[in-house]
């Protein structure tokens, strides 16, 4: 008689989170609706699947049930991706380069927060195909370098935790080598012939990061320069418009206190440019705002 396979090592990590926390709640949610229906594995007559923009929060995301909800929601209605690709925030670094395609360590680049959040795992299967397939996109002038002992960083690891909780999808994380908006816009080109064969690809930012702007004794209030700047970027993705985008610096309301820098924003057009036409309007998923940052997060086909 065969034993039962072993618990995963995310699986047993996340045992050890305290029954009452968010996070464990979600968990459980998570697993009866797998329970209720599994999730479908994208097939290729889905067609290709959309590139997504989304907010990630930092690790009080864990603590956010709604938006957990919202994530975790967005994740089922769309098909089981057979791999992810995800560009953070949080990971600028030229030429071009890839985290590890094995299973590696998480980056915990966040501090101040309970040690619980620096014992969280997500150890994925390998993304060796996908780290091909990537290098074969990109020209022979441009080689992408993998960084075989980095793992996946914030950005990367808390939205998928949430949204992938089971961690059996391989995912790869992509750097950000620049902040031209044309040429994140041609990256993303490059990279859209992976959603044709089943790889979810994401820009992981936030519509809004003024951090040093904030008044942290009124968490609930929404900041002028934030509503102001969502409300833009809102306008001008309904259009289209990606000429307007990518002149935020100086063509955004709140600015600079929306993003006094500016990674947070930029995964935008890797997003928009996988996708089939950057210029046709984005569906909004998530909206809202979460310590008075705009949550803004899309889909484009």
């Amino acid at each position: 008689m065969t034993s039962p396979p072993a618990p995963s090592t995310t699986a047993t990590a996340d045992r050890r989170i305290p029954g009452q926390h968010p996070f464990a709640a979600h968990l459980r949610r998570a697993a009866d609706a797998e329970r209720a229906a599994a999730h479908r594995l994208w097939t290729p007559g889905d067609g290709p699947l959309p590139s997504l923009y989304l907010s990630h929060g930092a690790p009080m995301l864990f603590e956010m049930a709604d938006w957990m909800t919202e994530l975790h929601s967005w994740a089922r209605a769309l098909p089981k991706p057979k791999a992810v690709l995800i560009i953070s925030a949080h990971w600028e670094s030229a030429p071009l380069s890839i985290s590890s395609s094995q299973p590696s360590e998480l980056v915990y680049d966040f501090g101040g927060f309970d040690p619980m959040y620096y014992q969280m795992r997500y150890d994925t299967p390998a993304a060796t195909e996908l780290a091909e397939q990537v290098a074969k996109l990109m020209p022979d002038t441009e080689p992408v370098h993998e960084h075989r002992s980095r793992g996946l960083d914030h950005g990367a690891w808390v939205p998928l935790k949430i949204m992938y909780p089971d961690a059996d999808i391989p995912v790869l994380q992509l750097s950000m080598p620049t902040h031209n908006p044309g040429r994140l816009l041609d990256l993303g080109r490059r990279l859209g012939p992976l959603r044709e064969a089943g790889v979810l690809v994401i820009g992981s930012g936030y519509m809004t990061h003024g951090l040093p702007f904030l008044d942290w004794s009124h968490p609930d209030q929404v900041p002028g320069w934030s509503s102001d700047f969502d409300s833009w970027a809102s306008d001008a993705l309904a259009r289209g418009d990606v000429d307007e985008l990518a002149a935020f610096r100086t063509r955004a309301p709140g600015m600079p206190y929306a993003h006094p820098t500016v990674e947070h924003f930029t995964p935008l057009f890797v997003s928009l440019g996988a996708a089939t036409d950057p210029a046709a309007p984005p569906t909004t998923v998530i909206d809202g705002y979460a310590i008075g940052l705009a949550k803004r997060s899309f889909q484009a086909a």
